[in-house]
């Protein structure tokens, strides 16, 4: 599997980043986070253990938007680095054919 990066500018990035931290001290987000699930996993975390993952990476062209954010555990976030949902999803069936 390869990895594509679009080319996002330093400038972009910058402000993507801007707005994910707004987002983070957000009302929404903190609401969100307070389910306490990681939302590859589904397991169940203290809300302070969640990060907020960009479902599509902002250096993928992906936004800061309430669309393409998630809580994610750091583990699932940690390895699911750059990838978008369907490398992700490529990568848990490779997992689970490798563990069959």
């Amino acid at each position: 599997m390869g990895y594509f990066y679009s080319d996002v500018s330093p400038e972009e990035l910058r402000r993507e980043r801007e707005k994910a931290r707004k987002l983070r001290d957000s009302q929404w987000w903190k609401q969100k986070r307070s389910k306490g699930v990681c939302h590859y996993c589904g397991k169940d975390f203290k809300p302070k253990e969640l990060t907020m993952d960009h479902l599509v990476p902002i250096a993928r062209g992906g936004k800061s938007t309430k669309g393409n954010v998630v809580p994610a555990c750091k583990e699932c976030n940690t390895k699911k680095k750059q990838m978008v949902p369907t490398e992700w999803q490529e990568y848990l069936e490779r997992l689970s054919d490798d563990h069959e």
